[in-house]
């Protein structure tokens, strides 16, 4: 081993860190002295990691979700210190008091202590949060940590910078301001052999020019991405995480309430000031971005009413089950099949673009037989190569066109009529599963006015302009009421007999990921 400046008990640390390479959690739990220092204890660390890691104290639940799955991330990309891997990209939406500045002071611990040559860019929203908060959260973590005494953390104005002392200027992490005159600060930090990184905080009030240079600097390596705030803007890069590219991120959204450290009476004095479905509520404490635009045809309220709410079966189990199909064979969009049954829906299956039409008949098919379904209605667009298939197998199914004429002269064409339908059977009680894309789908599409007040829905291309995929999900429960549908006498159906001894899942069932990939020890070669 070349010569690194390393104590020999540093060399036997750096062997020991190197064990939590994917294992970000793992580093916290040992990097603390959680047992002793009086200042860590404040929360308690809860089931089951309270038993995996045999401590009273440590991270809440929601900061050890994040670590352990960035952990199973970093074991599925299996970075080998030379073939770039796909960006690990997680943002976190909350109310306050959660702890973003301490899960950002972590992160960056763990990368630059577990990857020598770690290059890294820390921003917040404005420079007072940067070094006031976010900054000297950083400072005040790395003087508690075992590997601390490793590097200099420098916080003067203008001079945020966390470096190694072993190699200053190829080993560091730097805070920079997110004007958009220094976005060039946030271009590319080539780390090809180790991980680039980028933390945004209060990520709801960075300009989108900083996200996209950022962006750019994600090409190379093991990079990282990860952007934590409040959501207090329903358009920008922040919101697109939870929205236009959430296929993209990992997403959770913090209600203070489920927090161990938050301040509960001023939580409570908050929702009695303005209400829990107030946006002040939703964005500083249920971590929930703010009622949209008035052209919004389905409102944020009917949404969350709807989201994952409880019907006992008495509710809907006299009404028809409709099974419906939305097919997709571009782009990222996805085809959904889905079940309503009465004020209930539920996402049956999801499935990436897939134009095997015998395939995706043959387990539609199957789930007509299974949930004794009372109709099956498909959507033309896509659908009608699913739609033949299914007539070869005795099928009476339904194509309904979104673009043809709407049974109701109040409704441009039979897509508005059917989200019409639907916006009104949120109103009446329907229930959604608690399915975020869903939901996101739900409040997406915008009204286009017109004189003449029939309803119009912009089309999915101007969704497209705004960053907004196809709304494959909330169109998979549009279609259920694109005609009447009646209960029918059911005949057992033998599904061998239907099916032909076919598996339908065999090709559309998502393919497993290696677990174990080789193990790779970053300090080999220091």
């Amino acid at each position: 081993m070349p010569d690194s400046g390393l104590s020999e008990i540093d060399l036997q640390l750096a062997d020991e860190i190197a064990r939590f390479y994917a294992d970000p959690l793992g580093f916290v739990i040992f990097a603390f002295d959680w047992g002793r220092d009086p200042a860590l204890r404040l929360c308690k660390l809860p089931e089951p990691w309270s038993f995996v890691y045999n401590t009273e104290f440590g991270p809440d639940r929601w900061a050890c979700e994040l670590l352990d799955r960035v952990g199973q991330q970093v074991r599925e990309r299996g970075f080998d210190g030379v073939h770039a891997v796909p960006a690990i990209r997680e943002a976190v939406a909350s109310g306050h008091g959660i702890g973003k500045s301490t899960i950002t002071a972590w992160i960056i611990l763990w990368i630059m202590s577990t990857r020598p040559y770690a290059k890294g860019t820390v921003t917040a929203n404005t420079l007072q949060q940067l070094e006031n908060k976010t900054w000297a959260e950083l400072d005040k973590w790395n003087g508690k940590c075992i590997t601390g005494h490793w590097f200099d953390v420098s916080t003067g104005r203008g001079s945020l910078r966390m470096q190694a002392k072993v190699a200053p200027t190829a080993w560091f992490c730097a805070g920079q301001s997110c004007r958009e005159e220094n976005s060039e600060a946030f271009a590319g930090q080539h780390a090809a052999d180790s991980t680039p990184f980028y933390i945004f905080d209060e990520a709801s009030g960075i300009p989108d020019k900083i996200w996209e240079v950022a962006e750019g600097g994600l090409t190379d390596g093991e990079p990282m991405f990860f952007a934590f705030g409040n959501p207090t803007q329903n358009s920008g890069k922040f919101y697109d995480c939870f929205n236009a590219q959430r296929h993209r991120w990992g997403t959770r959204q913090i209600d203070s309430r489920e927090v161990q450290i938050s301040n509960k009476d001023t939580i409570n004095e908050w929702i009695s000031d303005y209400g829990e479905n107030s946006d002040f509520v939703k964005v500083r404490v249920r971590g929930m971005f703010p009622a949209m635009s008035a052209k919004q045809f389905i409102s944020v309220p009917d949404a969350d009413a709807a989201l994952g709410k409880h019907l006992r079966v008495e509710q809907y189990s006299f009404a028809p089950k409709i099974l419906t199909c939305d097919p997709a064979w571009e782009g990222d969009d996805e085809l959904v099949i889905g079940l309503r049954q009465g004020l209930r829906f539920d996402v049956l299956r999801t499935i990436p673009k897939n134009d095997n039409d015998v395939q995706i008949a043959t387990l539609l098919a199957s789930l007509e037989d299974e949930h004794a379904a009372d109709g099956v209605i498909i959507d033309f667009g896509y659908g009608t190569g699913i739609y033949s298939a299914g007539q070869t197998m005795g099928r009476d199914w339904l194509l309904a066109d979104f673009g043809s004429k709407s049974p109701d002269a109040g409704c441009l064409n039979l897509r508005a009529f059917m989200w019409r339908e639907m916006r009104d059977w949120l109103k009446a009680g329907g229930a959604i599963p608690n399915d975020k894309v869903l939901y996101a789908d739900l409040i997406a599409p915008q009204t286009v006015p017109r004189a003449d007040g029939v309803i119009q829905l912009e089309a999915k291309k101007d969704m497209k302009r705004r960053n907004l995929p196809s709304p494959n999900r909330a169109d998979a429960l549009a279609l259920s009421f694109a005609f009447p549908i009646t209960r029918k006498q059911h005949v057992h159906v033998n599904r061998q007999d239907t099916i032909r001894g076919h598996d339908p899942y065999e090709a559309v069932s998502p393919r497993g990921l290696d677990e174990h990939p080789a193990e790779h020890n970053p300090y080999e070669n220091l």
